[in-house]
């Protein structure tokens, strides 16, 4: 029940203070063919509070999700296994109400975990240094693309077409407020065209942006475009949207990136209709003073006690305005806590789990598909896209799946414009079983 602290005689008398004879003056400027009888609402009759929670339990049980369905959507947010402790560590008070650590007197245990995130991001991504954090992955994306004109003193940018297009549209957007020249390469056949992104590559460019598993999940050789960038005086940036994927394939440390970003909801971060999410951002060692966002130290005080500290934090709050690396005034420190405390949880050998299975779920789909179906040529790691002759077969697909509480896939057209309607994005992770794949493909089959 609201409650409504005002009494009869209370209105009566603020109605009197104000010269009004009764509620209805006080909207008599709204035309009377606006108003409203409540008599004309016809509205239910009120509920007790257990009948309403009984009401809205029964309504909510009709609704479809990721727990009580089986789920192969992806496009940049992945449904991974959440141990319970990761929401029982952010749910406690010294976590979920702490501020911006700017006392590290006070403030050691938030310095402390934000400091041991920023270590196993580092780890994982195979890179020098990582910050804490940013708001998710596109926007990281776009600042990647900013620390790459700032550190280059050139302003061409270079962004594969097989970069989430989110990802692609956010930095777009970035950069048509500036002086820059914003490059998008065109994909073929769902595919990065290191070729192509090559040939883009001039004097000129700052950065070249990919992603690695790209948005279709293919996995490729980097070399060739290490190489280029290095010709050029320009940055490899690498872009990933499920960072699980390093604890099996090659790092964009490993691959030679200059900065890596982007999304890592899969560290213990649940799905939650869309956020939130958690932006990474990782670069070599020699850029870190270039990097947005702000990065904890470990350091000793006077004593020769360790303790931890917030090393850099070049944005417009804290020192000059044109000195800023950023205009991002805050992060996602709560998720830095859950994906610390999911990486502790999962360890290295966890985490290759989750990696392998989620691989492997893709392959057992690939390897099974029916005649009618194809997908996508070349590695892949837990995305794909899968192929139909027409947009019909594809949907009637899609409607025997939902029948069964599947969500079977992401129609391409409606995340990818231009693309033909008759394509579907394909996602495994841990949370895919050897049933949930034989009933997928079974539906595959009947659907023809």
């Amino acid at each position: 029940m609201r409650f409504l602290p005002h009494t009869d005689s209370d209105r009566a008398s603020m109605l009197e203070a104000i010269g009004a004879d009764g509620m209805r003056d006080l909207f008599a400027d709204i035309p009377a063919e606006f108003h409203l009888e409540q008599s004309s609402l016809n509205l239910p009759d009120g509920l007790s509070e257990a009948a309403i929670v009984r009401k809205f339990t029964q309504a909510a049980d009709k609704n479809r999700n990721a727990s009580n369905s089986t789920y192969f959507l992806g496009g940049g947010t992945y449904h991974h296994f959440v141990p319970a402790v990761v929401d029982y560590v952010i749910s406690r008070g010294e976590f979920l109400t702490a501020y911006t650590p700017y006392q590290p007197e006070i403030s050691q245990g938030t310095l402390q975990a934000l400091f041991e995130f920023q270590t196993m991001i580092t780890r994982l991504t195979g890179m020098d240094v990582a910050n804490a954090s940013m708001y998710e992955a596109a926007t990281a994306t776009a600042e990647a693309a900013l620390m790459a004109r700032r550190v280059t003193r050139k302003h061409r940018v270079v962004m594969a077409g097989s970069v989430n297009p989110r990802y692609r549209s956010v930095t777009g957007n970035y950069l048509s407020r500036l002086e820059a020249e914003f490059v998008e390469v065109a994909i073929h056949d769902f595919a990065t065209d290191v070729d192509q992104l090559i040939a883009a590559i001039d004097d000129k460019t700052a950065c070249v942006i990919v992603q690695y598993p790209d948005f279709y999940g293919s996995v490729y050789d980097l070399a060739a475009l290490r190489a280029a960038c290095d010709a050029n005086k320009c940055l490899m940036v690498i872009a990933f949207s499920d960072i699980s994927a390093f604890a099996l394939i090659e790092s964009p440390g490993a691959l030679g990136a200059d900065i890596a970003v982007g999304s890592g909801q899969s560290l213990g971060i649940p799905m939650g209709y869309g956020g939130p999410h958690l932006g990474l951002f990782t670069c070599k060692q020699k850029h870190v003073r270039q990097m947005p966002g702000r990065v904890c130290g470990m350091t000793h005080d006077a004593d020769g006690k360790r303790g931890f500290v917030l090393t850099l934090s070049t944005r417009e709050q804290h020192i000059r305005r044109e000195k800023a690396t950023s205009n991002i005034c805050s992060n996602q420190g709560l998720m830095c806590t859950a994906a610390a405390t999911y990486m502790t949880l999962m360890g290295d050998a966890g985490l290759a789990t989750v990696a392998r299975h989620s691989a492997a779920a893709l392959q057992s789909i690939i390897a099974n598909l029916p005649a009618h179906v194809t997908a996508a040529n070349g590695a892949h790691y837990n995305e794909t896209v899968l192929s139909f002759s027409d947009k019909t077969g594809r949907d009637r697909f899609l409607t025997a799946a939902e029948a069964d509480d599947i969500f079977a896939g992401i129609p391409l057209e409606r995340i990818e414009q231009g693309a033909e309607p008759r394509h579907l994005l394909v996602a495994t992770t841990e949370m895919v079983e050897q049933d949930d794949i034989n009933r997928y493909i079974s539906i595959l089959e009947a659907s023809k």
